[in-house]
């Protein structure tokens, strides 16, 4: 089977789909990765196939981009600013899509590109979807994410209200991407968006724990699959290990506090610095990751270490706990390192996947507005209570004996022949 997956945005849109490639590549499949050419190292030193698509941004780009959506609260503002920035590129990215259909039996992608749909139906070629958070998966069981449904209410009645609240935001999100890029989409001769929610493909794979992550007893449409993890790594530093136990030589159990906020970017990363090493207790070490806001290491902190790009399962393995904005990668590593957490919620899906560390027990949120003051009295409170550390261990065992690619490939293989109604070549 000839496979294309496309994603775009930071590493945590990205890395999950090379995982899922990886996966296809060794089930015997043939694999192309079309994304921004920033990514093509990732996708080639995976062993991919890399297929090039617009806008030719570097991380430069990225971050910029990345910048003004972190200035923006609202999820439905958030995802306007994400069409309109794509906008200008849109006619040609399509036209790059269409170029390579006659030679692919299924296109995967992101859920976040929805006029991918139109380009697979189009050219007769199965199209399925990733949704790397399960809170866009709808249910009149429960409401859509931060609107509440009245627990007074009847059952009946409360399903009622949630599948008006979904139908809701179908039409607004359809409406927001419709608005967004409507001339591209007439000009490419693809329909409007329809369903973000409810129907974005007939298959989607929801690529987190389904024992972890799906609500118990809720009616969810068939269409949605929870598949497990896909996870991939940034390569392993060859002296990190040497200089993590040097700088923790010290510390009873060889292991300190990792902070990791990924792709968010600050404007001011140098002043977030100087307020948390003033507030940071002199006498305690902690492990700063750059990440995409690139915090500057300080001559005068050397109780705290600023390492750079490097694979969180290594950089994990020398954490005591970890402190991390909540996005569904890094979610991923944290609580396949078996350690307990403190999420600092930044924009998007963030506050969700805060709130699911918080009810698995494996730790707390804490707000993004007071973590340079306040993370040495969160991570104290984090340490008193032990059964942060049991749970998160437990949930680490959990995790480890899934397997979310090859539940994936099983889900895709059968999709296609359900579609084409015959076994695969």
């Amino acid at each position: 089977m000839r496979v294309v997956l496309t994603s775009h945005g930071s590493t945590g849109d990205i890395y999950p789909v090379i995982a899922l490639g990886v996966a296809l590549q060794k089930a015997g499949h043939s694999v192309r990765f079309a994304t921004i050419p920033n990514y093509q190292a990732d996708v080639e030193g995976a062993g991919l196939e890399f297929y090039p698509l617009c806008p030719n941004w570097e991380q430069a780009d990225l971050v910029y981009w990345m910048g003004r959506l972190n200035k923006i609260r609202s999820p439905i503002y958030q995802l306007r600013e994400i069409y309109v920035g794509a906008r200008a590129y849109i006619p040609e990215m399509i036209a790059q899509m269409d170029a390579i259909m006659p030679e692919t039996d299924l296109l995967v992608s992101s859920y976040l590109f929805p006029m991918n749909k139109g380009i697979a139906d189009r050219h007769g070629v199965p199209f399925a979807t990733l949704a790397f958070a399960p809170h866009v998966v709808p249910s009149p069981d429960y409401p859509p994410e931060n609107i509440p449904s009245p627990t007074w209410l009847g059952r009946t009645t409360r399903r009622a209200w949630n599948r008006w609240l979904w139908k809701t935001g179908n039409a607004i999100v359809d409406r927001v991407i419709n608005t967004s890029i409507a001339d591209a989409l007439r000009a490419a001769d693809l329909p409007k968006v329809r369903n973000f929610f409810s129907r974005p493909a007939e298959r989607v794979l929801v690529t987190v724990s389904d024992k972890l992550f799906r609500p118990p007893q809720a009616e969810i449409d068939p269409r949605f699959r929870f598949t497990g993890y896909y996870r991939w790594q940034s390569a392993t530093s060859p002296t990190l290990d040497a200089e993590m136990r040097e700088f923790t030589a010290d510390v009873p159990g060889g292991k300190v506090p990792v902070l990791t906020f990924g792709s968010m970017v600050y404007e001011q990363p140098g002043v977030w610095m100087e307020r948390f090493i003033r507030a940071w207790p002199r006498d305690r070490k902690i492990v700063v990751q750059r990440g995409w806001a690139q915090f500057p290491q300080f001559g005068d902190a050397p109780n705290i270490r600023i390492v750079g790009k490097v694979s969180h399962d290594q950089l994990f393995q020398h954490a005591s706990a970890v402190i991390h904005h909540g996005g569904a990668g890094t979610t991923a590593s944290a609580l396949h390192a078996g350690v307990p957490q403190i999420v600092v919620p930044h924009i998007g899906d963030q506050e969700f996947f805060g709130a699911e560390v918080e009810r698995f027990g494996c730790g707390f949120r804490l707000k993004k507005a007071v973590w340079p003051e306040q993370l040495h009295h969160a991570l104290d409170r984090l340490a008193a209570s032990p059964d942060h550390a049991r749970r998160a261990a437990e949930v680490r065992a959990q995790l480890l004996a899934e397997d979310g690619p090859a539940n994936a490939i099983r889900e895709l293989e059968a999709f296609v022949v359900e579609v084409r109604g015959a076994a695969l070549v």
